[in-house]
């Protein structure tokens, strides 16, 4: 990072902290942990790559919570990977993939669909277990709000190619 005056330094510091705020809000809707916002964000607002020793200075955190984290957010697409920074290093260094499209795919192949898939599987093993219901007013309420979810599985599967396309127009 270029050296900077006491004063931009504190600027650039100001706008880091923001940025990362809006990423640490986003990863906490997603269930996910803060680190993983914190690394996103000033990967996001970095104007060059950075390693993960880079991310763990800055960032204060752990190696393992850094290692983890580009873990995740690299299994997600929200960040690949380049050879260094233009210094011949051999370090890897990484750097933020900032097209929507990929950002929600990511999201939707690691996290949504796994537990559509899941979901699946368990509404069938409700859907068997509704049906040993002896009592048949309980066993209609059961398998009625079995359908329910089913449907909603369904839908949740037939929507999410939908999103993906209209982030990709």
């Amino acid at each position: 990072m270029q050296e900077l005056d006491h004063g931009t330094r504190q600027q650039v510091d100001s706008i880091e902290r923001e940025v990362l705020a809006v990423f640490v809000d986003g990863v906490r809707v997603l269930g996910l942990p803060p680190s993983i916002g914190e690394i996103y964000g000033l990967l996001f607002i970095s104007q060059t790559p950075l390693s993960l020793d880079d991310l763990v200075q800055r960032l204060k955190i752990s190696k393992g919570s850094a290692s983890q984290g580009l873990r995740t957010l690299k299994s997600l697409g929200a960040v690949r990977e380049t050879n260094g920074n233009g210094n011949g290093e051999r370090r890897t260094y990484y750097e933020p993939a900032v097209e929507l499209k990929r950002l929600v795919g990511g999201f939707i192949r690691e996290q949504i669909r796994p537990h559509l898939d899941s979901g699946r599987h368990k509404i069938k093993r409700l859907g068997d277990l509704a049906n040993t219901e002896s009592d048949p007013d309980r066993r209609k309420f059961l398998l009625e709000r079995t359908d329910r979810l089913d449907h909603w599985i369904r839908n949740g599967g037939r929507v999410l190619p939908l999103i993906q396309r209209i982030l990709g127009q």
